[in-house]
C-alpha cells in the first residue's frame, strides 16, 4: 500500500485493532483490512470498501489465516464479492500442523 493509504488506515486500525498502536497496526495493511472486514460497522465497511477497493477486499479475503473471521462475515464476504453462493461457501481456513 501507498503511504497515504496507510494513513487512511489508522483510524481503522485505531477502532478495530486496539490492543496495537495504529502506527504499528497499519504496517500490517491487510490485517487491519481483514478486521475491519471481520467485525466492523456498515458504515465502517462501506468506507474501507470505497478507500481500497474490491479488488483488495478479494486479495484478503483470499488470503486469509485461520481465526481472522467468523463464521458470518466470512459467508458474507464471500457473497458479497461474487466468490460463492449463500448455499456453497467454503470451509473457514483451519491451522494446519506438521
Amino acid at each position: 500500500m501507498r503511504p497515504l493509504e496507510h494513513d487512511a488506515l489508522q483510524p481503522f486500525a485505531r477502532k478495530y485493532v486496539w490492543w496495537k498502536a495504529p502506527i504499528d497496526a497499519v504496517a500490517m495493511p491487510e490485517r487491519v483490512i481483514a478486521q475491519v472486514m471481520d467485525i466492523g460497522d456498515w458504515a465502517d465497511v462501506r468506507a474501507l470498501e470505497s478507500m481500497v477497493g474490491r479488488p483488495k477486499l478479494y486479495d484478503v479475503l483470499t488470503h486469509a489465516e485461520a481465526g481472522q473471521f467468523h463464521a458470518r462475515s466470512w459467508v458474507f464476504w464471500h457473497y458479497r464479492l461474487g466468490l460463492s453462493t449463500l448455499e456453497q461457501t467454503p470451509p473457514l481456513p483451519t491451522r494446519q500442523f506438521g
